[in-house]
């Protein structure tokens, strides 16, 4: 496994090229019957749910065992060791802390002629959240999707995730009961986004979808889009380190396979000016990958997704990070809080020799479901501001519009929309 490479070889430019064209889940070979689950779900609403629920997850049931209620949630909130109903409230309760803080205010000003002009801040009425649920189950990504949307004061919160033979896990039920989730539908896949976006008996209409999901479930949400909000299609996830010798090589090491573990397609990168912190770094990766239950997943993505870049200053490693705008960014180096200013893209920034990526997956507070395939350069992470909309309020005396009357009427003429500059004409003669 060779992962090292300097940025002044003539392959780096193969490597540079492949990391800037990796992209998102969306596959063009699962379009089409995606197409078709979404139709179906449209047109047979929960008759279509139960048959894919049987169809790609094996569980049979009726419309009735669809729904998991509040009771059922604080019932297995109830259920689990406390040890591990203290962390879920601990997270809940950080993630909640820094939302609060990106709640926005409505306000009222008035200009010189005495107009009322304004902005209403007003969360949207329903929310659909998905959370994944085939091999694992992320009860952290349940508190990062659910406890905006209750901060921003969402009126009904939704979760979808995949059904499960013998019930739903524990963990995920209690996470939903301790973030606020209204209500849980036992359904995942591209259908359950078809459900959330055109609504069934059982499962309402919402205005907007949140979460993570596979292939299915990402192509899905990119086509609803525009008959309902979504936060964005995510892909795989990814971490870029840039290191210098103050870093631990056994450190970087972790936190590159911290992200390669989540799969085959996971990215994961370090720039360091030093090739012996570097050399040191692709031994740790070697060493520490065999000792990991999930490897084999963890070395495809390293044999596929890694490499450590040897750059030729710090400058340059800046300027790559920059270029490639990763969903997770670590400064493992000296005076780390001095170059957060200089980081222009990233999804999230890790400031320090410890503060790891994986802090930020679970509890610092931060939101966790972040941009990836370098939309970093134009998207956010998933925040309060996701589940409000902001309307404009207008309220002019009848003086104010004489005032600006001829004006208005002008650029009506201007644009040959007569009856526009009528409407206001009518009104100051």
């Amino acid at each position: 496994m060779k992962l090292v490479v300097g940025s002044s070889e003539p392959r780096f430019a193969r490597v540079l090229k492949k990391l800037l064209a990796r992209g998102t889940t969306q596959d063009s070979s699962v379009e089409a019957p995606v197409r078709e689950i979404l139709e179906d779900v449209r047109g047979r609403g929960d008759r279509a749910l139960l048959d894919y629920n049987l169809r790609f997850d094996g569980v049979k049931m009726r419309a009735a065992d669809l729904v998991i209620g509040p009771d059922e949630m604080a019932a297995a909130a109830a259920r689990l060791p406390a040890r591990a109903r203290t962390v879920l409230r601990l997270a809940a309760r950080r993630i909640r802390d820094f939302h609060k803080h990106q709640v926005e205010k409505s306000f009222r000003y008035k200009d010189a002629l005495g107009v009322s002009l304004g902005q209403e801040i007003r969360a949207v009425e329903r929310a659909g959240l998905y959370v994944p649920g085939g091999e694992a189950f992320y009860p952290s990504t349940l508190l990062m999707n659910a406890v905006p949307a209750s901060v921003a004061g969402v009126d009904e919160i939704i979760a979808m995730t995949p059904p499960h033979e013998g019930g739903e896990p524990d963990a995920i039920l209690a996470a939903a009961h301790i973030a606020g989730v209204h209500k849980i539908i036992r359904v995942g896949g591209a259908q359950a986004i078809g459900a959330l976006a055109f609504g069934t008996q059982t499962v309402p209409k919402v205005d907007k979808i949140v979460g993570p999901g596979n292939r299915w479930v990402a192509t899905a949400k990119r086509l609803v889009s525009g008959v309902v909000s979504i936060d964005m299609v995510a892909g795989p996830s990814e971490v870029l380190v840039i290191a210098d010798t103050s870093a631990k090589a056994e450190h970087v090491a972790a936190d590159m396979l911290a992200q390669a573990e989540h799969g085959p397609d996971s990215t994961a990168v370090c720039l360091t000016t030093s090739r012996r912190l570097a050399e040191k770094i692709e031994k740790q990766v070697i060493a520490q990958l065999e000792q990991l239950p999930r490897a084999e997943l963890a070395r495809q993505s390293i044999e596929g997704h890694g490499v450590i870049v040897v750059t030729r200053s710090l400058k340059e490693s800046i300027d790559l990070a920059n270029q490639i705008a990763p969903e997770h960014l670590e400064l493992a180096v000296r005076n780390a809080e001095g170059l957060v200013r200089q980081i222009r893209h990233a999804g999230a920034i890790f400031v320090g020799h410890y503060s790891p990526e994986a802090l930020g997956d679970y509890l610092a507070g931060p939101n966790h479901v972040l941009p990836t395939g370098g939309t970093a350069r134009f998207s956010s992470p998933l925040g309060v501001y996701d589940f409000t909309k902001r309307t404009g309020v207008i309220h002019a005396p009848r003086e104010a519009l004489r005032a600006l009357g001829e004006a208005v009427v002008d650029l009506a003429e201007m644009e040959g929309l007569t009856a526009h500059g009528a409407a206001v004409a009518r009104r100051t003669r």
